[in-house]
């Protein structure tokens, strides 16, 4: 009665009154916020707010009461900040008082309550006394939706700030919020009620004796079975309420002997989702469960797990049982016991063994993978499981191959024995005799060194698989089995017609070798040399396709086995002395050798990039033995050598450049720089003294009027200086810009004065920006312009434009847009716009030498999509103005663009860009037809409505192309025929009989790949409409 007399109604005045009135008596909602802005502002206070609605708070008639306390509540949710603590105490046994109100009056009640429960004036023991009514008044359950999840709010609010007061009311808060919870079904409360659970458990609130009811009252609504209305606007998903339960049951182990039942109960049911959830809440369980709380259910959770892993029609149900189990057994494998305490890991795993081992026997039947799986499940959990398992588990494998002799079931055992041996990797042992695995290697090795042996493939590549797990396990092999395994592994490496075997072989080198590099250096090296000698005596000699593959194989050994820096330091200069051999004459030798011979240096340098150190030792070693070796075949000569010759051709070249770049990109800026103050001054100055053996007959001088041969060598530069770090200084730049400027329009050797723009533009993408780029792009543009306005040096002036352009297009420099247009313009010139059409491909593609990310250069992310918006609008409106003759160029300029275009990003401008694609399939030029029918594959499975209004145009173009003269193209065309099968049904049907009359002809084509694609197309053709397709 006090709090109803602090709270009397006085008489109101002014307008505060009028917007009380037009809210409670006038039905109207909008005073509220007003109100409640007014107080916020300091207009009025929350008491006179309570004063002018005296009168309806005392009304006899329940709705004039309600909506007298919901204008209330509204204000205290927006001002509950404000409110002083003798304010807070009032409100709140006013309101108190109120959940003994009317039903109509409970849910504005329950909204005051819920603003009060957020004040930072609160004083202590109002949250308990709060939460006491309304448990003892409120019948939660009755409620709407919207007001249970007020309560569920209040509840929230006070466990966040008022912890230790609702702990102070022991097991009567458990109880209280139980019967608040109990019966609830909607998702939107369900997901608090589920977290509010959860906080009782893991912040120790007292469960007392109502550990089984808190259970019963969640356990409930397991597993979860609710589907989402369609355009539900509140977004809950089935997975939100599946996550939030299972952090409930799985949260205490005092919910094991109910939970573990219900699991078991549903892991055995027929529903799919059901096991699913049981599974992975099983899972969830075992990271807070201990032996005490499964002891009991052991034996019913492995018949479950072993029944639905061997019976089981879903893979998902099987990989979920498997983790069960390994989970299960990690948490018997961690568990802390006493001395006089049982332990269940030694009889869970005798269980599963006992279940388990005798279908390993059976290598031919059905169960004898299940039950691999569940023992390599178990075995993987812990270091104990796993050496039980192990040593159970191996003597038998192990006298199961003896006992076969069929390839494909010994096969199968060796595969099981490869699992086993996997899992011991994860466990590190100390001693070298505690291994597992000690006990067995004998018998190990003897039997890997059997199937190495065996002329079966498919045994040679699970023996190589087991030699590289055996020889992963420290201290295992002896020296004696590392010699035997590398004696195997290189027999392997130069078997004739096993490539697999060979390929296998040398994988396993690379990786033994980073493991014992001593062993490999000593035995593996040595042997490869000595090969490699003989392979260069059968190349002097000429010898027949043979030799030549063990050369090549020797070749690919040397680069395979070169995973440890010790052996990189042996394998390298055998590498570069064949080279010389070959430069000295004493082999015979073509462009196909010297190319080998640089992919194994290149895949060197790859592994050398993981460690500086033989980074550094590579890029020192070998790129001055490759520009020595250049440099002499470089040199004017009485009498030409084969090789010299064959060092400068175009793919020998590139294959150098290659291993030049990848020797520099991973150099640090401090190396990088001692290496570029000797390799510039080699090209602009002609100083050798770096170079080994470097006793040339004349000056090199590529720049300066040297020969034809030297200036090619510019790509070598090319390859040094574009791979370098930005910031690393270049020596001598002004010059060097301006040499490389002058040869970039050199007519007599197209591929010198390409390598000199590439070079050019790839120093330029890096520059810093100022002056000194503005100049360089100026000089650039100049040379340009003139070699564009005279025609012995305009091709290649073009080249230069489109390299710098690229340049420039890759880090959004604001010169790129005028060079873009320059190339546009070009797209109407009669002589070139072929060639610019064809540049779009280059501006939008990677390049693998120069302006690469790996090489240091500045590519910014979506510079496909800048360049996409900024031109393809020209681009089109440049089609429709241009003559017919010069339209294919355009169309061609579009199609590259588009193709290389994130999808993503074409997908929104389809509907605009398609008229001009379809016209593109009948442009005479391949390579249109090609880039164009690459676009539109994706398209058709990603955007089929849109495709779907061509659908006419779409066939007979498809159709038509399916005929082209090259091969490509009509293997394009078959597959967007086949993809058109991703559109609606009914838009096909009609042409059903039409495209499968044409598809019969491709299906006697002479290529065999465009007869797949055939059949392909036409078997889903067929399809089509029927049903379950």
């Amino acid at each position: 009665m006090a709090a109803a007399a602090a709270l009397e109604a006085v008489a109101p005045t002014g307008a505060l009154w009028g917007l009380v009135h037009d809210f409670v008596m006038g039905q109207q909602e909008g005073p509220a916020d007003q109100v409640a802005a007014d107080v916020k502002s300091g207009s009025y206070t929350v008491l006179q707010v309570v004063e002018a609605l005296g009168s309806s708070l005392e009304n006899p008639e329940p709705r004039t009461r309600a909506r007298g306390i919901q204008l209330l509540s509204q204000v205290l949710l927006h001002c509950h900040s404000l409110l002083l603590e003798k304010e807070v105490v009032h409100l709140i046994l006013f309101y108190e008082n109120r959940l003994k109100d009317h039903h109509l009056v409970i849910p504005s009640v329950l909204q005051g309550l819920r603003a009060l429960s957020m004040c930072v004036a609160l004083p202590p023991g109002l949250a308990v006394s709060v939460l006491k009514a309304i448990f003892q008044e409120v019948h939660v359950q009755s409620l709407p939706q919207v007001d249970r999840h007020t309560v569920y709010s209040i509840i929230t609010n006070f466990m966040q700030t008022r912890e230790e007061e609702l702990k102070g009311l022991g097991a009567d808060f458990t109880f209280g919020f139980i019967q608040v919870m109990d019966g609830e079904k909607d998702p939107r409360n369900l997901l608090v009620a589920f977290c509010i659970v959860h906080d009782l458990i893991s912040r120790d609130y007292s469960l007392g004796p109502f550990v089984e009811e808190l259970f019963e009252v969640t356990s409930c609504y397991f597993p979860i079975d609710f589907t989402p209305p369609p355009n539900d606007p509140h977004g809950i998903q089935r997975e939100d309420l599946i996550l939030s339960l299972r952090a409930v049951l799985a949260s205490t182990p005092r919910f094991a002997e109910f939970l573990l039942p219900l699991l078991i109960e549903k892991v055995d049911s027929e529903i799919l989702s059901a096991k699913l959830d049981s599974l992975q809440t099983l899972t969830a369980c075992c990271a807070v469960y201990g032996q005490k709380e499964l002891k009991d259910f052991l034996p019913s959770l492995w018949a479950s797990i072993r029944r639905e892993v061997f019976q089981t029609a879903s893979e998902r149900v099987e990989a979920e049982g498997l983790t069960a189990l390994h989970s299960l057994t990690a948490c018997l494998s961690c568990s802390v016991l006493r001395a006089d305490d049982e332990d269940l890991l030694d009889s869970f795993l005798n269980n599963i063994l006992q279940d388990c081992r005798h279908h390993l026997c059976e290598p031919d039947m059905k169960l004898v993978w299940p039950s691999t799986k569940l023992l390599q499940a178990a075995a993987g959990a812990s270091a104990r499981a796993c050496d039980h398992i192990t040593s159970n588990v191996l003597p038998l494998l192990l006298e199961q191959f003896h006992k076969h002799n069929q390839s494909n079931q010994r096969r199968t055992i060796l595969e099981m024995m490869l699992g086993f041996l996997k899992l011991q990797q994860k466990w590190g042992y100390e001693d070298k005799d505690e291994q597992p695995l000690s006990g067995f290697k004998d018998q190990l090795c003897s039997l890997v060194f059997m199937n190495l042996t065996d002329p079966s493939t498919q045994l040679q590549l699970v023996g190589i698989r087991m030699l590289t797990v055996l020889g992963a396990q420290p201290d295992l092999l002896s020296s004696g089995d590392l010699e035997l395994a590398v004696g195997h592994l290189y027999r392997l490496s130069f078997l004739e017609e096993e490539s697999q075997s060979c390929v296998a072989a040398m994988e396993a080198s690379g990786t033994l070798a980073t493991l014992y590099p001593v062993a490999f250096s000593s035995h593996l090296v040595p042997k490869l040399a000595e090969e490699l000698h003989v392979g260069e005596s059968d190349l002097a000699r000429g010898d027949g396709p043979t030799k030549c593959s063990r050369h090549l194989r020797c070749l690919q050994a040397l680069s395979a086995v070169s995973t440890h820096p010790s052996i990189v330091k042996k394998t390298l200069p055998l590498l570069l002395q064949h080279l010389w051999q070959m430069d000295k004459g004493n082999v015979v030798t073509g462009s196909s050798e010297v190319i080998a011979v640089c992919q194994s240096l290149q895949q060197v340098a790859e592994k050398c990039q993981q460690d500086p150190a033989s980074c550094w030792y590579f890029h020192q070693t070998a790129v001055p033995c490759l520009l020595a070796l250049a440099v002499q075949a470089s040199m004017p000569e009485k009498e030409p050598s084969v090789l010299r010759k064959v060092l400068l051709e175009d793919e020998v070249l590139a294959a150098m450049v290659s291993v030049i770049g990848t020797a520099t990109t991973h150099l640090s800026p401090d190396l990088a720089a001692q290496s570029v103050a000797c390799i510039v001054p080699l090209f602009l100055d002609g100083n050798i003294s770096f170079l080994p053996e470097n006793s040339f007959p004349c000056r090199f001088q590529p720049f300066q009027g040297g020969s034809p041969g030297q200036r090619r060598l510019v790509a070598l530069l090319m390859a040094f200086v574009c791979s370098l770090p930005r910031n690393v200084e270049i020596p001598q730049l002004n010059q060097l810009m301006r040499e490389l400027l002058e040869l970039s329009c050199c007519h007599s050797c197209p591929f010198s004065s390409t390598a000199a723009a590439k070079c050019f533009a790839g120093l330029l993408n890096k520059h810093p920006a100022g002056q000194q780029l503005d100049e360089f792009i100026q000089l650039a543009m100049d040379k340009v312009e003139t070699g564009l306005g005279s025609g012995p040096y305009s091709v290649q002036a073009f080249t230069l434009l489109l390299w710098v352009t690229k340049a420039l297009v890759l880090r959004y420099h604001p010169r790129s847009s005028c060079l873009t247009d320059r190339l546009m313009g070009l797209l109407s010139d009669p002589e070139l716009g072929p060639a610019a059409a064809d540049g779009f491909s280059l501006l939008m593609s990677d390049c693998s030498d120069v302006l690469t990310r790996a090489g240091h250069a500045e590519v910014r992310i979506m510079f496909r999509q800048r360049f996409f918006t900024d031109n393809v609008p020209a681009l089109v409106q440049g089609f429709h103005a241009a003559p017919q003759d010069v339209k294919p160029n355009y169309l061609k300029g579009l199609s590259h663009v588009l193709n290389r275009l994130p999808k993503p990003v074409l997908l929104p401008e389809l509907p605009t860009l398609l008229s001009l694609l379809l016209e593109a399939l009948s442009c005479p030029d391949c390579v249109v037809q090609l880039s164009t029918l690459s676009c539109l594959q994706p398209l058709l499975l990603e955007a089929p409505q849109v495709m779907s209004l061509h659908i006419d145009t779409l066939v007979t173009k498809f159709l038509n192309l399916s005929s082209s003269p090259s091969m490509a193209v009509r293997i394009a065309a078959l597959r967007c025929m086949h993809a058109l099968t991703r559109l609606p049904t009914p838009v096909l049907l009609p042409y059903k009989p039409q495209v499968i009359r044409a598809l019969a002809k491709p299906l006697d084509d002479k290529k065999r790949l465009v007869r797949k694609e055939a059949v392909s197309a036409r078997g889903e053709w067929f399809l089509l409409g029927s049903p379950g397709s």
